[in-house]
């Protein structure tokens, strides 16, 4: 854990001294710096005072890497294609357990010629065109701003039944974090 690195890396982002840091919590500056160069672990009471003198939760300090924000600007998307018919994928954002993907599905395709099953809980918003969705005895139509979710483990299918392409929003949710793509 880079406890120290944070909080170097949040003083310096807010333009707050070591000085100050050791003014609000009554810490020395020594130690302080083998804080912020990961040298000695403070207390759990220690690095609340320090939270406090930044303005930051305790538990933001506590977050590994891979914990925090993950942020995927417009151009930096990976796109990649899903099934027989090609479907456009684009990767919006993920956290260990959730996948955010942007599917486009062209008139008349589908996520695959039957019903298919895979781990996961799915929330998807229809942000243009019309889809059919179908998952076991249940099935419907959605049109552009309609939402729908399921338990992706029964089997499910969507095409898009309209003469336009069909831009559909996917959230899903898995236990493993190494979940395969589910489309």
């Amino acid at each position: 854990m880079n406890i120290g690195s944070t909080i170097r890396s949040i003083r310096k982002r807010k333009n707050i001294t070591i000085a100050q840091i050791c003014e609000d919590t009554g810490l020395s500056q020594g130690f302080m710096s083998q804080v912020e160069t990961n040298k000695t672990s403070p207390s759990i009471a220690t690095l609340e005072s320090i939270a406090k003198s930044l303005k930051v939760p305790l538990a933001y300090l506590l977050l590994q890497q891979e914990e925090r924000m993950n942020i995927v600007r417009k151009e930096e998307r990976k796109t990649t294609t899903s099934g027989t018919e090609k479907l456009k994928v684009e990767h919006l954002s993920s956290t260990k357990n959730v996948r955010m993907r942007l599917v486009e599905i062209p008139p008349g395709a589908s996520t695959g010629f039957a019903p298919h099953a895979h781990e996961g809980e799915e929330v998807h918003l229809v942000v243009k065109g019309t889809i059919y969705a179908e998952q076991g005895e249940d099935a419907s139509e959605f049109r552009e701003g309609d939402s729908f979710g399921w338990n992706a483990c029964t089997p499910h299918l969507v095409k898009n039944i309209s003469e336009e392409t069909a831009i559909i929003l996917i959230a899903v949710y898995t236990e493993s974090d190494q979940a395969n793509d589910f489309l």
